[in-house]
């Protein structure tokens, strides 16, 4: 089953969040980001430009104009393929662990998997995030040397930052998944 809902971050941009339950058990959230806008991308490339062409007429060197195109042109690489992310994915099965998908702009993937034996807990925190208190999804993992403590806290959505809306409805369905793991794992 799969549904496709429509939230919003914490600066009011748009998000999508699609649900797909495979079973009980397995449970994928995908959320996405609004594309790269091609007016704010034209509106940079040609204000750099604008820049360039204004030091050239001062400078009357053509070098300049040369930097500013070779330079507008990797920043903009750079930008799609280690900032923009467009989708972020969260992967929850039982017997397994979790996984976590971030799909950048230029297509680049990078997956994160934590076994479900390390999880304690998914919870919702909160933190002051420029000025503001912002919530955020993040798994408690087990310390292994002290069984009630937490060795590590691992957030989710970083880069997409939903509001309490939308990770309530994602932690709602990591409890149960987490649930049903720990009454499995607790019958003979």
């Amino acid at each position: 089953m799969e549904d496709e809902r429509s939230f919003s971050d914490i600066c009011g941009g748009r998000l999508a969040l699609q649900r797909r339950y495979y079973s009980p058990s397995c449970r994928e959230f995908c959320l996405s980001c609004p594309r790269l806008s091609l007016r704010s991308l034209t509106a940079v490339t040609c204000a750099v430009w604008l820049a360039a062409y204004g030091l050239f007429t001062l400078c009357e060197n053509s070098m300049i104009l040369s930097a500013a195109i070779f330079i507008t042109l990797l920043g903009l690489l750079g930008y799609l393929h280690f900032v923009k992310i467009d989708q972020e994915t969260l992967l929850i099965i039982d017997s397994l662990g979790i996984q976590m998908t971030s799909s950048y702009a230029s297509g680049k993937e990078s997956t994160t998997f934590i076994e479900m034996g390390k999880v304690k807990d998914v919870v919702i925190n909160e933190a002051i995030y420029m000025q503001k208190v912002i919530y955020y999804l993040c798994i408690l993992l087990e310390d292994p040397v002290e069984p009630h403590g937490i060795s590590q806290v691992v957030p989710v959505f970083q880069s997409a930052k939903p509001r309490l809306d939308c990770l309530i409805e994602v932690y709602r369905s990591c409890q149960e998944i987490l649930a049903h793991q720990k009454a499995t794992s607790a019958s003979p």
